[in-house]
């Protein structure tokens, strides 16, 4: 039952970040007052309420506000990813390309825009926001196209760049991302956010699409030398960034900014959420347990050893469950399949050599996305036991080899490791658990 403890822990974090459970404590109808977050307004007080939903979890918690808000609403856009479409009555819908942006990502922002340029100062717009938005809401800024954006972010994503530095690219690359948002509208904006990113910064979450940006043009750039990636960037959003540096493009709005008077932000829920209802349900299943610090954050494989180590020296005589939360990174090699979290799973079995560790102690491994989706795969992540070394051996497969072409989908397909949970409509990151009996 150990590998089924470790699902049913990483479910019950996942189920704790959900819509259902954060959006009706953070909005609410009383009579005609609204409270959202910590602000209280008669709906009286404004002409229109609209919704803007963008990212992974946007129809599930514009379904919520919906519950709640009903025919209150004057009208919303949602932007979510592909097969995250929930039937809303108020919002219309737009799926579109994570984590690369596609077309429908630009109509994405086209739309997300108009609707904040329409709103007036006596209106009011319920902006929320979840991880995947820098994908989902996307544009194009002058001398630049779609397929020059899509080539500078595959580069940052396979290169192996944290989320921070990917966005900060992304804003400058934008003029909608890192503030620039604001600039579109005189009305309230209240933006409550899900936060995927360590250290839960605002600015970070969805590219910081209503708060001032802290970087320039040169720490976008700074991030493209970091990684060698200058002579293969697209010649237009080189010069966009050079441009930027040299000041002939304003760069975006930073604190102080008249734009950022009339937003209200609020954190609704993050991967500390998910991990003390993870910790709950580890302790009813029997388990004294531990969560590590700090977040969880850098090269997958690197840290996947971290843990091994940390499963190693664990002296508790009671069974015991180990969790991390945050996001690894993964540099690609390989012409494989798989994603973070997967290769975090190989990367820990690769890292034990034998089984007998791992038989002797009953030990589980899980490593699992919160929003459902790990990389380019239908799997949230992975799982391993000594079974997995006893299916690999039966199948003849080498490991090794499969970490080193990044194709870990394709191992754990084979020995049975995958986590398929479908989309979940929350993204707090991810949730790593060690068991040991």
């Amino acid at each position: 039952m150990s590998r089924q403890d470790a699902i049913q822990i990483f479910l019950a974090g996942v189920e704790a970040v959900k819509p259902n459970h954060f959006i009706p404590q953070h909005i609410q109808l009383q009579n005609d007052r609204i409270t959202i977050a910590d602000q209280s307004f008669l709906l009286t007080d404004m002409d229109n309420l609209y919704i803007a939903a963008v990212g992974k979890a946007a129809s599930a918690m514009a379904l919520e506000t919906e519950k709640i808000l009903g025919s209150h609403i004057t009208a919303g856009v949602v932007v979510t990813k592909y097969h995250h479409a929930l039937s809303l009555t108020h919002c219309r819908t737009i799926e579109a390309g994570h984590p690369v942006p596609d077309n429908n990502s630009l109509l994405g922002g086209k739309a997300i825009a108009a609707l904040f340029k329409k709103a007036t100062a006596k209106d009011t717009i319920i902006l929320l926001i979840s991880g995947g938005a820098s994908a989902l809401l996307a544009d194009a800024p002058p001398g630049c196209s779609l397929a020059d954006i899509q080539q500078t972010v595959q580069l940052l994503l396979d290169c192996g760049a944290a989320i921070d530095e990917i966005n900060t690219v992304r804003k400058h690359l934008s003029l909608i991302k890192g503030g620039q948002l604001m600039s579109y509208t005189q009305a309230r904006v209240i933006a409550l956010l899900l936060s995927d990113v360590p250290g839960d910064d605002l600015s970070v979450i969805a590219s910081g699409l209503t708060v001032p940006d802290a970087t320039t043009f040169k720490n976008a750039w700074r991030v493209i030398e970091k990684y060698a990636l200058s002579g293969k960037l697209p010649v237009s959003a080189r010069n966009r960034l050079l441009g930027g540096i040299k000041g002939t493009i304003p760069d975006t709005p930073k604190s102080g900014s008249p734009v950022f008077s009339k937003v209200h932000n609020a954190l609704v829920a993050t991967n500390k959420t998910a991990l003390e209802a993870a910790v709950i349900k580890a302790q009813v299943l029997g388990y004294a347990t531990t969560v590590l610090s700090p977040m969880l954050t850098g090269d997958a494989e690197v840290q996947a050893e971290t843990f091994i180590q940390r499963l190693k020296n664990e002296k508790n005589s009671s069974p015991v469950c180990v969790l991390w939360g945050g996001e690894t990174t993964v540099t690609i090699k390989g012409t494989g399949k798989g994603g973070r979290n997967q290769q975090f799973a190989l990367a820990a079995l690769c890292a034990l050599k034998n089984r007998e560790w791992l038989k002797n102690n009953r030990v589980v491994i899980l490593s699992g996305g919160t929003d459902g989706t790990d990389g380019p795969t239908t799997a949230a992540g992975a799982v391993i036991d000594a079974d997995t070394f006893v299916k690999a051996d039966e199948l003849s497969i080498n490991p090794e080899a499969y970490l080193h072409n990044n194709d870990a989908y394709h191992f754990f397909e084979k020995t049975g490791g995958l986590i398929i949970t479908g989309p979940t409509q929350t993204n707090v990151m991810d949730i790593v658990a060690g068991l040991i009996h």
